[in-house]
């Protein structure tokens, strides 16, 4: 299977070759980087009125504060980029930006 070569198509490779099915759904993680609690508060009640059930946590160790959601879908590089896309144009005015995916693997 090919892959573009970006940091999508590289992450699509590697779960590739872990021998993750690209013929069924999988939960798909997006996170959102936001400065502050206040700003993740806002981009979490603007990912919520698009559907999207977002956690807002603060990294321990870093203190950065992290929105996420997941989406189950297939694990197709045009798709992933175009949600990414999505969500920066729906929470850059609002201060938080698309900050990579991953998918849960058993």
């Amino acid at each position: 299977m090919k892959f573009p070569n970006d940091a999508d198509g590289e992450a699509l490779r590697s779960l590739y070759n872990e021998g993750i099915s690209f013929k069924k759904p999988q939960s798909v993680e997006f996170f959102v980087a936001v400065p502050n609690k206040t700003t993740g508060e806002k981009v979490s009640q603007v990912l919520k009125g698009e559907g999207f059930n977002c956690l807002l946590e603060q990294d321990d160790e870093t203190d950065e504060w992290l929105c996420s959601f997941s989406k189950k879908m297939l694990l197709n590089h045009s798709e992933i980029v175009k949600m990414q896309k999505k969500v920066d144009e729906l929470c850059k005015p609002h201060g938080g930006y698309s900050d990579g995916w991953g998918v849960f693997v058993d």
